[in-house]
């Protein structure tokens, strides 16, 4: 996988000046479009697009120091349409204009290009069971919020605050199958994992399809389909954001499943310690094509 991750990277640099399909990254992945493009943000800490916008910023970043190529000629060798959304993309990542850096030799910011290398992060082992689960309902309080990496959400952590305690008692009790009890439920809408890109958070319980639902709460249907269950004992919640990173840094590329599209739902039990939680996470994966 490593070796294949890194052929990709080969691809990118070669077809900077002009198309990188990324059916064809995946391709040469071995995997689906869907799976590489999270995969690559979880393990580059940035979406693919924004890569390859940086990529190609740098290198006409040099050209245009170089000063061999009229500026709107680096602007349509590195698909830019006109020399004003050229412009303003340069000056967002190098704090000032083409014309201005080649008139002056301004410094100017450099993406480096990435590569993967093995690093010996492994040697613990990673707890999962895999989990055929029927249709169920997601049934809770919905709110649309940033992702934070590391720490408490804010955004979070406000809403939960202001759902009130006889609203959590009703969800509560609409609670019918596993996983069990209140759930922080999670769910993307872009491949991107970076930080501040919007997501659904559910402060909610796994239902029965034919449950009864009261007036107010929100209900997300989710599917039959097969979900991996990781467990994790740590401080809350650094252990909890690591466990969430591993999974898809190390456990995906190790393993024959690959993540597909749905809800990601974190069961936290009760405090071991003052600050220590015990918890559960269920990723919606599928077996890899081959």
């Amino acid at each position: 996988m490593l070796e294949r991750l890194n052929q990709a990277m080969e691809y990118i640099e070669e077809h900077l000046d002009g198309t990188v399909d990324a059916g064809e990254l995946a391709r040469i992945a071995t995997t689906s479009e869907y799976h590489f493009r999270r995969l690559f943000s979880a393990l580059a800490g940035m979406p693919l697009s924004e890569y390859l916008r940086r990529r190609r910023l740098t290198l006409a970043g040099a050209e245009v120091l170089a000063g061999e190529r009229t500026l709107l000629d680096v602007a349509v060798r590195y698909g830019y349409g006109s020399g004003e959304a050229f412009a303003r993309a340069f000056r967002a990542m190098h704090g000032v204009g083409p014309g201005e850096a080649r008139q002056r030799g301004a410094v100017l910011v450099s993406q480096p290009r990435m590569s993967f290398r093995l690093v010996v992060e492994g040697s613990s082992s990673m707890e999962y069971r895999i989990v055929e689960k029927p249709a169920f309902r997601i049934v809770g309080r919905r709110a649309r919020v940033p992702l934070v990496h590391e720490g408490v959400n804010p955004a979070i952590a406000e809403f939960v605050r202001g759902i009130g305690p006889e609203q959590v008692e009703r969800i509560t009790a609409l609670s019918g199958q596993e996983p069990r009890g209140i759930l922080s439920v999670t769910e993307f809408f872009s491949d991107s994992r970076e930080e501040g890109v919007p997501l659904d958070y559910y402060h909610a319980v796994a239902a029965g399809p034919d449950a009864e639902v009261p007036d107010g709460l929100d209900v997300r249907e989710v599917p039959t389909g097969t979900w991996a269950v990781f467990r994790a004992t740590g401080p809350f919640p650094q252990a909890l954001q690591e466990m969430w990173r591993d999974v898809f840094t190390q456990w995906f590329p190790s393993n024959p499943y690959e993540f597909r599209p749905g809800p990601e739902i974190l069961r936290v039990g009760a405090l071991v310690e003052a600050a220590e939680a015990e918890a559960e996470l269920w990723i919606p994966v599928q077996r890899a094509a081959g």
